[in-house]
């Protein structure tokens, strides 16, 4: 085990995680490494090439505005969109860019940015290229990077998390694992994974940090509600929260037994469309399936009159499902369709609610196991290459799917025929056979028979 919640569970910008975010990051490092090697001061230019569904997407989800900022030092939870607007402006006009804020050089996008769309990078679909130029035009540094999903980057031939995590007293590398070390250990799901947390930094830093993860969701959540007008992109998508929201309201007190999947949809897709919007969002565990895991959490505090200091467990049992994709599968829908993106997400949220409910670590276990079995083979098409159609009803689509899988958990008896270890394995391969226009390209699907024009 080397993946934290914390991992999974972060703060960052809208509208992708795995191509605003993880783009960022990677310009980010790259700059960071010229630096660490002493050749920063010789810099006078830099070459960004995006290959695969980067180069295919890239534009809608503000690939090229995120590795201008990369470049300039810009960290994806400290930016917001205003200032992401206003720098990536003034570096435009001028066609020039400040290395880590200090080291000025020229930037025209036509040379500093290229978008190979018909090319792929070997081992994963985001690939990345970055080279810096002497002012002869000598090539002196370059490297490579891969955006791999919910934000997580891998340099060429490195890793994507710390080397220096030391060892956790319950490590778990399946499903089966996770199982049998709690049972012998008396267990709950939730605490091993507090345990296991708590070595890599105070008990009392992961339950706070949990806690603003929490509060991050929430005050998105909020925002989504209240925020009206048409989302960015060119496909003219107006946001629905506010409407949907009065009209709830409107109807409050009227028999109805599905307002509570009603109020569901809705917090999802309030997250999503902050999300869209380029707004700040708790990866969870990508940007494209933002909306799911609060949206659920949600249900819980407010239909189900929930504890607020639950949602550690909510969060520790959804973040140890997600573990199991991360590292024994892929959360990247340009890798394995959005089966990878909201299919875990709604994994992770079924596996967490059913914790919170009292259910058993084999319940827990099911819940997750249903939620995903249901969501194999799902497609990642979006429209225009932006996250609005189909993400944002997909995230409520996912929600009400993880209620319902932990709900059916809950209440069978006897044991289940397919294990998560298998429909990970399962997610794992059909994502693989897939065929890659299917798989955030906007090459295929619903992305060539709406009829809009693809930004």
């Amino acid at each position: 085990m080397k993946t934290s919640v914390f991992d999974l569970f972060k703060i960052g910008i809208g509208p992708s995680s795995s191509h605003t975010v993880g783009p960022m990051r990677a310009a980010r490092s790259f700059a960071l490494a010229l630096r660490a090697v002493g050749r920063l001061e010789q810099v006078r230019r830099v070459c960004a090439e995006l290959y695969g569904s980067l180069a295919l997407t890239g534009r809608g989800h503000g690939t090229d505005r995120a590795i201008i900022l990369g470049l300039e030092g810009a960290q994806p939870h400290e930016v917001t969109p205003p200032a992401m607007e206003e720098a990536a402006s003034r570096i435009r006009s001028a066609g020039r860019l400040r290395l880590l804020g200090t080291h000025e050089i020229g930037f025209g996008e036509a040379a500093g940015l290229i978008f190979h769309s018909t090319e792929t990078l070997p081992y994963h679909p985001n690939g990345m290229r970055f080279t810096a130029f002497a002012e002869s035009g000598r090539e002196i540094f370059s490297r490579v990077y891969y955006s791999v999903g919910g934000g997580f980057v891998v340099e060429e031939g490195g890793d994507d998390v710390p080397a220096e995590r030391p060892p956790v007293p319950f490590p778990f590398s399946t499903g089966e694992e996770l199982l049998r070390t709690a049972a012998l250990h008396g267990l709950e799901i939730w605490e091993l994974v507090l345990e296991n947390e708590s070595v890599w930094r105070p008990r009392e830093e992961v339950i706070s940090g949990l806690m603003n993860i929490w509060s991050a969701m929430e005050d998105c959540i909020e925002r989504g509600l209240h925020r009206e007008g048409t989302l960015p992109g060119g496909l003219n998508v107006v946001r629905r929260a506010p409407g949907i929201l009065k009209k709830l309201l409107e109807r409050a007190g009227t028999p109805d037994p599905f307002t509570g999947m009603d109020w569901v949809s809705l917090y999802a897709i309030a997250v999503n469309e902050e999300n869209a919007a380029g707004a700040p969002v708790v990866t969870a565990p990508t940007n494209g399936a933002a909306g799911v895991i609060p949206a659920v959490g949600q249900y819980y505090r407010k239909l189900l009159n929930g504890r607020d200091e639950d949602m550690v467990a909510y969060l520790l049992s959804a973040g140890a499902i997600g573990v199991l994709y991360k590292e024994n599968a892929s959360i990247s829908g340009a890798e394995v369709g959005c089966q990878g993106e909201v299919g875990v997400a709604a994994s992770m949220a079924a596996g967490g609610l059913a914790a919170v409910l009292q259910g058993s670590n084999e319940e827990v276990e099911h819940a997750a196991e249903i939620a995903m079995e249901h969501h194999l083979g799902m497609t990642c098409d979006p429209v225009g290459g932006l996250v609005q159609i189909p993400c944002i009803e997909r995230n409520a689509f996912g929600a009400v799917k993880a209620i319902n899988a932990a709900r059916i958990a809950l209440r069978e008896t006897g044991s289940h025929k397919v294990s998560l270890d298998q429909v990970i394995r399962t997610m794992y391969q059909t994502g693989k056979d897939m065929q890659s226009r299917y798989k955030e390209t906007s090459l295929a699907g619903l992305a060539v028979h709406v009829n809009v024009v693809e930004c």
